[in-house]
């Protein structure tokens, strides 16, 4: 590996990246102290300042922490924004099929969950969202969509589901406008969505589950159809092969 003052890129980046890998290869563990600064300086081969910045990236990412009169200590080994990256680089198929699980789980969560004012406003948002053919944008309905969906996740009673699926639907919603521009996926009727709301109405997880699950799977069977298959969905094999049995 050249040294990092021989490369073309950012020090800083170059630095990030170097540290971070350390990280990740478990070098320092998780709530041990770092080298210093000169130390960090030598090892790597850059100024004291360089090595500054690179801390400062680390320590807004989240990896590092600052001890006051102590030093600067891992927080975590691995970067969410790392994370992040590789879901948004995933296919809109699997962004789409996880999103899908995600609602079919907060679905069945919020049915066993969902306090008073939780299903008012998963009510409330299913009344204001109503039909596609109500709006005279389409971006104004799929907004009012996601508020429903939304609604339900925030109902679940486990806060990190929510945000991993407020995550997805963006990412999701973004991923189609890139990947099949004028080619709109159809949006599930009012009845579809009111099913889910008298399951989880009903306290019936499974009822909630399987008409989550009504409104999102066909969806997946249409992408199929808009989109080429990914490089590692054109390789997998057929359903049913020997090489999909353990």
């Amino acid at each position: 590996m050249p040294p990092l003052h021989q490369a073309r890129r950012s020090l800083v980046d170059l630095a990030v990246e170097d540290i971070g890998q350390r990280l990740a290869a478990g070098q320092w563990p998780v709530d041990s102290r770092i080298p210093t600064e000169p130390e960090l300086a030598t090892l790597l081969g850059i100024s004291r300042n360089t090595v500054r910045e690179a801390i400062r990236v680390l320590l807004y990412a989240g990896l590092l922490e600052v001890r006051q009169g102590d030093g600067t200590y891992v927080k975590t080994m691995t970067s969410p924004a790392d994370a992040l990256r590789a879901i948004s680089r995933a296919s809109l198929r699997e962004q789409l099929e996880v999103r899908a699980m995600l609602e079919e789980s907060t679905a069945r969560l919020a049915a066993l969950r969902a306090d008073t004012h939780g299903l008012a406003r998963i009510e409330d948002a299913l009344a204001i969202r109503g039909e596609q053919s109500q709006y005279a944008q389409a971006d104004d309905f799929i907004a009012r969509d996601l508020d429903f969906h939304l609604a339900i996740a925030d109902a679940c009673g486990n806060a990190a589901l929510a945000e991993l699926y407020r995550y997805f639907s963006r990412v999701v919603q973004d991923s189609i406008q890139r990947s099949i521009h004028d080619e709109a996926l159809p949006d599930p009727d009012l009845p579809s969505h009111q099913a889910i709301v008298a399951a989880i109405q009903a306290g019936d997880a499974d009822a909630a589950g399987a008409a989550a699950a009504a409104v999102t799977r066909p969806l997946l069977q249409i992408l199929d159809r808009l989109l080429p298959p990914s490089p590692a969905e054109y390789n997998r094999p057929p359903p049913g092969s020997s090489s999909n049995r353990e």
